[in-house]
């Protein structure tokens, strides 16, 4: 892989890591097709590529992660489904390392997820759940949803965020959570795939580039997304982001 390769790979993550379209996915079908990877190592660098847009997160919501304390609702929900997304996450990891396979039907079902998911919105209003109001099963939920997204072609922006919609939470709640919560899913995944596999080094000049593409685009298109949100019904946005899955998952 060279120069160019990388900072290509690392936009690609940055663009799609926040839509409803599984940026793990995309990002390994582009490496086994352009650069001829095995899906083994095609993996390791997709997990390695969410480094970048997790430092996105962090740059972001600096603030809001500095302002948690152990008492509030927000760790609790952080440390409740990010321990739930080891219970799906971590079997399905260890299963399929060696042998993933695409997940056009699960995108296709996220996608139509989402649209249901913004149509309902319309019927019954707004949804007024705040980040007080979620309670430990809407959190059990959530990190169990998280953790199917370990499967190429899973979205785990998808996933989490009809979760909580489905749940009645907030719509800019439920986009902070989602969020937030990528940040010690993505540690996790790096630690496995730092004892199961190969992880790509971040002193080579692919994976320097790889890392500051994605945190560049990951920020970028987070900042457009939280901006779009703000402008539009969320019941709107929920089918948009459905019509924009299933879209690409059909070209």
């Amino acid at each position: 892989m060279d120069a160019f390769q990388a900072l290509v790979l690392g936009a690609l993550q940055g663009i799609t890591e926040w839509l409803p379209v599984s940026s793990e996915g995309q990002t390994m079908l582009t490496m086994m097709s352009w650069l001829g990877m095995s899906p083994s190592e095609a993996l390791s660098c997709s997990i390695f590529l969410h480094t970048g847009t997790m430092l996105a997160v962090i740059v972001r919501f600096r603030r809001e992660l500095m302002r948690m304390k152990m008492e509030s609702n927000l760790m609790r929900t952080v440390i409740v489904a990010t321990l739930c997304t080891g219970v799906t996450g971590v079997p399905l990891y260890i299963l399929f390392r060696e042998r993933f396979t695409g997940g056009e039907q699960a995108t296709l079902l996220i996608g139509a997820l989402l649209m249901i998911t913004g149509l309902m919105l319309r019927l019954r209003g707004s949804s007024t759940r705040g980040m007080e109001d979620i309670t430990t099963k809407d959190m059990v939920i959530l990190g169990l949803a998280q953790g199917l997204s370990i499967l190429p072609g899973v979205s785990r922006s998808g996933t989490t965020l009809t979760a909580m919609l489905m749940r009645g939470v907030r719509q800019d709640e439920a986009l902070l959570i989602s969020f937030i919560i990528s940040v010690p899913a993505v540690i996790g995944a790096i630690g496995l795939d730092c004892i199961a596999g190969s992880p790509v080094s971040i002193q080579s000049l692919p994976g320097a580039a790889m890392l500051a593409s994605s945190f560049i685009t990951g920020y970028a298109t987070m900042d457009i997304l939280i901006r779009f949100a703000r402008e539009v019904s969320f019941s709107w946005f929920c089918i948009s982001m459905g019509m924009v899955t299933l879209a690409l998952t059909m070209m």
